[in-house]
């Protein structure tokens, strides 16, 4: 059997199968297709500071790679995990030494550019603006969060999308039969196995080449072949990868699908999302927290039962824990999905909050005020209050407000036609009908 790490181009094969050219690249259309902005300045070779931004396994490094094959100018290569800040002055240095008298530019290709400090990062802004310095960073994390201002002003962000799986199926295929890879071995590999690789990469190139390389190695040829069932598949790549991190962009974009499908009365799409969280191994209490909201933010007096469903799941989920917890947050998620939606507190509260804070208010009427305070009733509070328990409806049509306002009253809630609502408001037109009959 042919040794893989011991060919011209060696190392993993992930490393081999890297494209060399732009037309090679799996993907990313929407950045190098052709006539594409980052594609015109590549193959022009008058490339400046980017970021490219982008999950695990989308090929930021492979695209970094492919760029140092165009151009004519020294490309250098850090990581920003490993790299000092003495090791970092030094490229520049020689990058500005290069540009003086040589004539040449430099690019610094810089990976996890995020894990670099503050001091790291600006130490890079007098090379960028003097244009003896071009950067490539790359990125993982959100370059509005993770990369200073000045260094992003500085530069121009592309973000890479993860692969469809038409994507990862050609990379398998051309990792299968090119010579690079794994075409001088004799493999058979069934429909089933290459489905699950491509199901289980969920989106990473890396992932995907990886499994898919052990499979090979560790497979003994049978009658000249190195069969590849889907037995073996999932032998050499038995957990999906989980794009997730608890700090980090994918933290925030899945919660806010869950969110939305909820809001979206999806209860299929909400459960999906509260697999991804669950397998990723997200903190209850985080689901739990955004729930609460939930209920009371996108629900509210539509189904006031929401917010007792919640409490009640998040109750039982601190008392059982996982994987048992999975149940009762379940079952809250799905009453939320499935409950009438109305926006109506919020919308409600938020604008007796602007009322506050922008229109002048006044006293406490005298009839509203306490009256069992020590001197309360000497000073007349509370005379003329109309208890409501003494009347038969329980409700008396007595002034509620602040004088000045109570010939305007605002009208902040308004019930929305569904659900518990519907009741409501019949008992808010009632009454109306007896304050306007008074």
């Amino acid at each position: 059997m042919p040794d893989l790490f011991h060919q011209s181009n060696g190392g993993p094969l992930a490393n081999r199968m890297r494209p060399e050219t732009l037309d090679d690249v799996i993907g990313q259309r929407h950045i190098i297709g052709e006539g594409k902005l980052l594609r015109r300045a590549i193959e022009a070779d008058r490339l400046g500071t980017i970021i490219l931004y982008g999950p695990p396994g989308t090929g930021k490094t492979t695209l970094a790679r492919v760029i140092s094959n165009y151009t004519k100018a020294t490309f250098v290569q850090l990581n920003a995990v490993t790299a000092k800040l003495d090791e970092l002055r030094n490229v520049i240095r020689e990058a500005e030494s290069r540009y003086d008298y040589e004539d040449e530019r430099t690019i610094l290709f810089l990976d996890e550019i995020h894990r670099f400090n503050k001091l790291q990062q600006d130490a890079l802004l007098p090379a960028l603006e003097s244009g003896k310095l071009v950067l490539i960073g790359a990125t993982t994390e959100n370059p509005s969060f993770e990369v200073n201002a000045a260094l992003l002003s500085r530069a121009t962000v592309f973000r890479l999308e993860p692969p469809r799986a038409e994507e990862l199926r050609t990379v398998l295929e051309r990792a299968l039969h090119d010579s690079r890879g794994l075409g001088n071995y004799p493999v058979k590999m069934d429909e089933a196995a290459a489905d699950h690789y491509i199901k289980m990469a969920d989106g990473d190139y890396r992932v995907l080449l990886n499994a898919l390389e052990l499979a090979v190695l560790t497979t003994p040829e049978v009658e000249g072949q190195i069969h590849i069932t889907l037995e073996v598949a999932e032998e050499s790549i038995q957990q999906k990868s989980i794009k997730y991190d608890k700090t980090g962009d994918r933290h925030y974009d899945v919660i806010s699908a869950f969110i939305k499908s909820i809001r979206g009365s999806d209860p299929d799409a909400a459960l999906y999302w509260l697999a991804v969280m669950i397998e990723a191994g997200e903190s209850p209490r985080f689901i739990m927290r955004r729930l609460y909201v939930h209920a009371a933010e996108d629900i509210g007096m539509s189904d006031p039962n929401a917010l007792l469903i919640v409490d009640a799941a998040a109750r039982a989920s601190e008392y059982i824990g996982f994987p048992e917890a999975r149940i009762p947050i379940a079952e809250a998620v799905l009453y939320l999905a499935t409950a009438p939606k109305s926006n109506a507190v919020i919308t409600a509260i938020d604008k007796a909050l602007h009322h506050v804070r922008t229109v002048e208010g006044g006293p406490v009427p005298v009839h509203l005020r306490d009256a069992h305070s020590p001197g309360a009733h000497e000073l007349g509070n509370g005379v003329g209050y109309k208890y409501p328990h003494d009347e038969k409806d329980g409700f008396v049509p007595q002034n509620y407000w602040p004088e000045n306002l109570a010939r305007k009253r605002p009208n902040y809630y308004k019930p929305t036609p569904r659900g518990f609502e519907q009741q409501i408001q019949k008992r808010l037109d009632y009454w109306e009908k007896r304050r306007d009959s008074k």
